[in-house]
C-alpha cells in the first residue's frame, strides 16, 4: 500500500460558510451567534466531505498534517493597520500598492511603521505573485475562528483514536509584518524571524510519503500558496501530489485563479480528483 501523507490547508471556522447550527452563541452579545470572519463560499460543505473520507478511508493515510492560519489583531494585512492619508478607516477587501503608500493614499496608523510597510510593499510586488490585500480581521490567535471546524476535527480526532497517532499541527502567520498564505513559508520571508523563512521539517515529512492529498481552504489562496512552494521544493515536483477538487474552494472574486492554479498543478503532473474517488481506491 502506498504511503499516503493528507494535508489539510487552514480548516478553520473564519474560513467556512457555517450554517446556525455551526455557529455558537455569542457570549458578550445577547442574541447573536459568533459569525466566520472570511467565509469561503462552499467550505462548510467541503469539510464535510473531508471528514467522511477520514472516516471511511482514514486507516490509509500514515500522517496527517492540518496548518492553522495564526494571526495577531495587528497584522499589516489586517485593516486595523491602515488608514488613509486623512484618516479615515480602510475597509476589507481594499487592495494597497506600494505607490499608495508612497504617495499618501494609504499609511499605517502608527506613522513609525510607514518605511517598513513601504519596503515590505515594494518587495511583495517585486515577487510577481500578489497585490497586496487587507483582509478582515481573521483567525486571530485564541479566538473561535481560529478553531478547526467542529466536524473535521471530530473525525480527526477519531482517526487519531484509531490510529494511535497525532495529527501534526502547523502554525504560519504569526509575524504581523508579512502575509502568510503558503504554509511552506511566507510571501516576503524576514532574516529575523525563522518562522517565515522555508519550513524545511513540513517539505521533509510531505517528502517522506509516496502520495500526497491536499485540500483545504482556500483553493485561492492558502492551498494555491502552499501547493506551489510545496512542488517547487519536491525532487519530482508535482507527481506525488492529488489536489481534492471537492474539499477546496476559492474566496470571492478570484475563481479564475483557482482555476489556473489546478490547470497549471495538472499539467506539473498533479492530479485533480475527489474525495469519494479516493476513498473507493483506498477501500479497495
Amino acid at each position: 500500500m502506498l504511503k499516503q501523507h493528507l494535508l489539510i490547508i487552514d480548516p478553520q471556522n473564519d474560513f467556512c460558510d457555517l450554517p446556525t447550527t455551526f455557529r455558537p452563541a455569542n457570549p458578550l452579545a445577547d442574541g447573536e451567534q459568533l459569525a466566520p470572519a472570511l467565509p469561503v463560499a462552499g467550505a462548510h460543505a467541503d469539510m464535510l466531505r473531508l471528514a467522511a473520507l477520514i472516516d471511511t478511508a482514514g486507516a490509509s493515510f500514515d500522517a496527517i498534517t492540518i496548518t492553522l492560519d495564526s494571526h495577531q489583531r495587528l497584522d499589516i494585512a489586517h485593516p486595523t493597520f491602515w488608514c488613509t492619508g486623512d484618516g479615515d478607516g480602510v475597509a476589507p477587501f481594499t487592495q494597497i500598492s506600494a505607490n499608495d503608500v508612497a504617495t499618501g493614499r494609504y499609511v499605517p496608523r502608527d506613522p513609525a511603521a510607514t518605511s517598513r510597510a513601504l519596503s515590505y510593499l515594494r518587495e511583495l510586488e517585486a515577487k510577481g505573485r500578489y497585490v497586496h490585500m487587507v483582509w478582515p480581521v481573521h483567525c486571530e490567535i485564541g479566538s473561535w475562528g481560529y478553531a478547526v471546524h467542529d466536524s473535521l476535527r471530530a473525525a480527526y480526532n477519531r482517526w487519531e483514536e484509531r490510529e494511535l497517532k497525532i495529527v501534526a499541527k502547523v502554525v504560519k502567520g504569526t509575524n504581523p509584518w508579512t502575509e502568510h498564505y503558503s504554509a511552506i513559508e511566507a510571501e516576503v520571508p524576514l532574516a529575523d524571524d525563522d518562522s517565515t523563512q522555508v519550513n524545511a521539517a513540513l517539505v521533509a515529512a510531505l517528502n517522506d510519503a509516496e502520495h500526497i492529498i491536499v485540500a483545504g481552504e482556500a483553493g485561492s489562496h492558502c492551498v494555491k500558496a502552499t501547493t506551489e512552494h510545496l512542488v517547487a521544493r519536491l525532487p519530482d515536483g508535482a507527481a506525488r501530489l492529488t489536489l481534492l477538487t471537492d474539499c477546496m474552494s476559492a474566496v470571492a472574486g478570484f475563481e479564475a485563479q483557482y482555476r489556473d492554479f489546478l490547470a497549471d498543478m495538472q499539467a506539473r503532473g498533479a492530479r485533480l480528483a475527489t474525495s469519494e474517488q479516493i476513498a473507493a481506491e483506498c477501500l479497495a
